[in-house]
């Protein structure tokens, strides 16, 4: 008897079969989609069919898609919805005190991505719907009540405690007029375990990050976060008046770092750690019927070359801030135009972020315009603290435009002189002057000082830019690696 042709992920879904409902998990917190993507990108390991079918029996399944009708046309290839689920059954009293855990689960999404495969597999495009979007349901029957409801205004994240899976599918369909191939839902626990299989994700903040919601308290600098101290991170909403527009940032970051530790760290060719990685998502992961071995198998030979430049994020663009819905509350409108064509794009499956020529000029974390130079010449060589001062403020620093003479005129190696307070404009300023020493005097005060030595050449221009452009505010995985 012949073996049936393998569907390919792209192919048309044949109508699914009844089955027993599946027990739901009460969903809450932002970070548990993230690692789901992680799936998608560790499959381009091209792991043997029996490693992942072994794994497969570990996915609980959910039929989101059952009786839908006057669904969007399907586009150019795949997307996939996650959303995030709350998983604190499976957590430890102390690791729930620990990292701020408590609380009353509320029922709903908190994290909704729709994530789009290009159909070459050569790039990703993740769009973070916003929890409190404006939306409007379908007709359908409410999962709690029985109630049948005609459509009316909800918090998108709303859509998952009246209707589920099917409701969330539906009334994201509704708004996007994106057809969505495949569902995947996932737990916090699952997201802990994988960073901490990983090894760690490395996140780097310009900025002190505090909140005492979660518990994170980050200073400024890079870090290597594992699992419980991943999940503040990419939870916290409360560091700065952008709330989850904010958060969703961070989580987008978050994701292009995972990206990179993944495909850098030798994870992806080494079915051992592929497969202890895997079991730790599949464990609380919930997905359509349809997503399975052969779809990650395809999909994992399509994506080997797979890396962090190839993913481009995006938050969907809003359009009024505070929409007040009676009954409902403050919401975010969508920008109806801008949202149009983003949702277009990804239809036809385009690429969403603006290839502009790269700048030779470095980047630093403080822009040169907010960096105050003194030069001082250090050596006999009469006009060099000139030469520098000038090239120095050509690239954008505040110099003094007053050069002075060192009392050592026999510097061989340029010395940038700093207050501790001021390491990360001290960095910035040395990175423009290639091969200088940083020497931190405290109590030196906000000015830099740069001891030009014989060993100076030129400045090498540097710039400090928000790496989110376009119409759209892409990022590209690649543009928020650290520095």
């Amino acid at each position: 008897m012949s073996t049936p042709p393998r569907r390919s992920p792209t192919a048309p879904r044949p109508r699914p079969r009844p089955r027993p409902p599946v027990r739901r998990r009460k969903p809450r917190w932002a970070a548990r989609a993230v690692t789901t993507l992680s799936v998608v990108i560790l499959a381009s390991a091209g792991i043997g069919h029996g490693v992942l079918s072994s794994l497969d029996a570990d996915i609980a399944r959910v039929d989101p898609f059952k009786d839908m009708k006057n669904r969007p046309r399907a586009g150019h290839g795949m997307n996939v919805l996650l959303v995030g689920t709350d998983g604190r059954d499976k957590i430890t009293e102390a690791e729930r005190q620990k990292y701020r855990l408590g609380g009353a689960p509320c029922h709903c999404t908190d994290t909704i991505m729709i994530v789009h495969i290009s159909e070459d597999r050569e790039r990703a495009s993740v769009v973070s719907l916003p929890r409190d979007s404006y939306a409007m349901t379908p007709p359908h029957t409410d999962q709690t009540t029985g109630e049948q409801h005609h459509g009316h205004p909800i918090k998108l994240n709303a859509a998952y405690a009246e209707g589920g899976p099917q409701l969330t599918v539906r009334t994201v369909e509704t708004m996007t007029h994106v057809k969505i191939d495949h569902y995947l839902e996932v737990d916090f626990t699952s997201f802990m375990k994988t960073v901490d299989v990983v090894g760690g994700v490395k996140i780097c903040t310009a900025e002190p990050l505090k909140d005492s919601y979660t518990g994170l308290d980050l200073p400024a600098g890079s870090h290597t976060l594992m699992g419980g101290e991943a999940l503040q991170y990419v939870r916290s909403r409360h560091i700065d008046g952008a709330a989850d527009l904010g958060r969703m940032k961070r989580q987008q970051r978050f994701m292009a770092a995972l990206i990179d530790r993944a495909t850098s760290s030798g994870i992806l060719l080494n079915p051992l750690k592929f497969r202890d990685v895997t079991r730790a998502v599949l464990g609380s992961v919930r997905a359509d019927r349809e997503f399975g071995t052969d779809e990650l198998l395809d999909l994992g030979r399509a994506m080997r070359n797979f890396s962090p430049s190839s993913s481009e994020f995006t938050t969907v663009p809003i359009g009024q801030m505070g929409y007040a819905v009676k009954g409902v509350g403050s919401t975010l409108k969508w920008d109806a135009r801008k949202a149009g064509r983003l949702f277009q794009a990804l239809r036809e499956d385009e690429p969403l972020a603006v290839h502009k020529p790269k700048s030779k000029a470095v980047r630093v974390a403080v822009a040169p315009q907010q960096i105050r130079v003194q030069v001082e010449n250090g050596t006999a060589t009469a006009g060099l603290g000139k030469r520098v001062d000038a090239q120095l403020a050509a690239t954008g620093f505040r110099t003094t435009h007053q050069p002075v003479t060192s009392a050592n005129r026999a510097v061989k190696r340029t010395v940038v002189a700093y207050d501790p307070r001021w390491d990360r404009s001290a960095k910035s300023l040395a990175a423009a002057l290639p091969g200088s020493e940083l020497r931190p005097v405290p109590g030196q005060g906000a000015v830099l000082k740069v001891i030009a030595g014989a060993d100076f050449e030129r400045v090498r221009k540097v710039r400090a830019e928000d790496p989110y452009q376009g119409e759209f505010g892409v990022v590209t995985g690649d543009e928020v690696r650290c520095l």
